[in-house]
């Protein structure tokens, strides 16, 4: 039997409710503090096994992927037998003229073995020919020079068990793009090597932000002008089975998509050769957005308030338009009367100075790694024909810059004029994007 004992009742004073409030916030704000900012935990947030360095981008042009199956008298004499099959193969795969085995040699400069199998006498392999662009340009003409992307931030982005990473922890993925030869691509990759803070930085959850202010503070760190999202979805069929891989393309601010595709292994250890083959799926996405005028940098990026309406924005152009066409009509009927009245004048006295063409104030952003930085490119806009005058209206060392310039023409006439300098120049709708 449960017995049930009445306690005696005690009244609560304010005094004693007080002290209890003050006692359950000291233990919550302990526990918070010892949670958030004890130095076990802020390490633990920044340490760890993540963070892949990307390789060196190099222009050479790589061609991977040639399988071979040769045989030869020893081992050696079949590898050597593959490897010059693989260069015929490569050269092939790129186009090339008809050369001879001592041609094709001299192009190139190195074999990257990518799986092999050596025998007795044969020689099984997948194979990559990397040959040096500078020989091998004679044989394959300059069409290779193409203008390039401004720089794009790539975030690759795994789901997979429901979770989704980047550069929380190592992973095959960023491992891929990370050993991706990008030299030779139109897309300018920034590839961060998701060490220390920028796991902090940059995570999935940072895709469904819209605060152009953040997102360009995200940018300033890496010398990036926009975001590309590269994302791989991993389905396992059972454990050690088949493995489909749905990969999604997006850009922007706006997490915008571009295109998706769907590849499948039999087993986890394709994986890795899946996320090559995705890569080349994504790069020819890229490479198309970019010539459809797709991927460019989001003019909103490089502005200080917020978005205008498409609709609104239109009727300020039109309004600009209308403005510089009554201008330049004015101007032209000056100079008619001026004509007029200088044949009306004696030859003995002198032609009036004709008028200075208008000048316009424009906003250029560059880039400024640091302070030399700053006062090459002013010297270089100062110098830039047409160029009235430069100042700096905001700097920024280690990330983007603005100034204001003065030149006589339109904004298309100045990104031309700045070309000619050896700027890269990326043009906005009032704004230009400069950077050496």
């Amino acid at each position: 039997m449960t017995r049930s004992i009445a306690l005696p009742s005690v009244p609560v004073t304010p005094r004693m409710r007080a002290f209890a409030l003050a006692g359950l916030s000291a233990m919550a704000v302990a526990g918070i503090v010892a949670a958030s900012w004890g130095p076990g935990f802020v390490n633990a947030q920044v340490e760890g096994d993540r963070g892949i360095s990307a390789v060196v981008a190099s222009s050479d042009i790589d061609v991977g992927g040639i399988e071979v199956d040769v045989t030869g008298d020893s081992p050696e004499d079949a590898r050597s037998e593959g490897w010059r099959v693989a260069q015929r193969e490569a050269w092939a795969k790129i186009g090339g003229p008809t050369l001879s085995d001592g041609q094709l040699q001299s192009l190139v400069s190195a074999i990257v073995i990518e799986r092999e199998r050596v025998g007795p006498r044969r020689y099984v392999a997948t194979l990559g020919v990397i040959f040096d662009r500078a020989r091998a340009g004679g044989y394959l003409g300059r069409g290779d020079r193409r203008a390039r992307s401004a720089p794009l931030l790539l975030l690759p982005m795994t789901v997979t068990g429901g979770s989704q990473l980047i550069y929380e922890q190592r992973n095959p993925w960023q491992r891929a793009w990370a050993e991706y030869q990008a030299g030779s691509s139109r897309i300018d990759y920034v590839r961060p090597s998701g060490a220390g803070g920028d796991s902090l930085l940059i995570t999935a959850g940072q895709l469904n932000r819209r605060s152009r202010a953040w997102w360009r503070n995200i940018l300033n760190q890496f010398g990036a002008s926009d975001v590309i999202v590269a994302i791989a979805r991993l389905d396992h069929e059972y454990p050690g089975g088949p493995v489909s891989g749905h990969f999604i393309a997006r850009h922007g601010p706006d997490n915008e998509y571009l295109d998706s595709f769907t590849l499948r292994v039999g087993n986890p250890r394709q994986i890795p050769a899946m996320y090559e083959q995705a890569i080349e799926r994504f790069e020819t996405v890229y490479e198309k957005a970019l010539a459809d005028g797709v991927l460019k940098p989001d003019p909103t990026l490089n502005q200080t308030g917020g978005r205008i309406d498409p609709a609104i924005q239109q009727l300020i152009d039109a309004g600009r338009r209308a403005e510089q066409e009554a201008a330049a009509a004015r101007r032209a009927a000056e100079a008619a009367r001026n004509r007029e009245a200088q044949a009306d004048t004696p030859s003995d006295e002198p032609t009036a100075a004709p008028e200075p063409a208008a000048a316009a104030s424009y906003v250029v952003y560059f880039a400024t790694p640091d302070a030399g930085s700053i006062d090459a490119s002013l010297a270089g806009v100062r110098s830039t024909p047409g160029v009235r005058g430069a100042a700096t209206t905001s700097l920024a060392i280690g990330g983007t810059s603005v100034m204001s310039v003065t030149y006589t023409g339109s904004l298309s006439e100045l990104a031309a004029a700045l070309r000619g300098r050896g700027f890269a120049v990326t043009q906005g709708s009032n704004a230009l994007s400069v950077r050496r």
